[in-house]
């Protein structure tokens, strides 16, 4: 399904997938917690790189979950709750 925002069109599908597929390992990796509720932030990495260009769901996921874990500085594998402090 094809939705007009602005003056570009979004593919929900795929960000809809990208999002299922970030916000399960992010929940499973404790990253963020285990509710129904969307993760602004992880939809807005998400939106961000699917308007730069990237279109395949499972690329998009694992960029947005590698730019979510830097931004709250979560250590990739570690785990869940695991925050590095600098």
């Amino acid at each position: 399904m094809l939705v007009e925002r602005g003056m570009q069109v979004m593919n929900v599908e795929v960000v809809g997938d990208a999002y299922a597929i970030a916000s399960n390992y992010l929940r499973k990796a404790g990253a963020i917690p285990d509710t129904f509720l969307t993760n602004e932030r992880l939809i807005e990495i998400i939106v961000k790189l699917f308007q730069h260009g990237e279109f395949n769901r499972i690329r998009l996921a694992n960029k947005a979950i590698s730019r979510f874990e830097a931004e709250v500085n979560i250590q990739p594998g570690a785990p869940a709750g695991t925050q590095i402090t600098a």
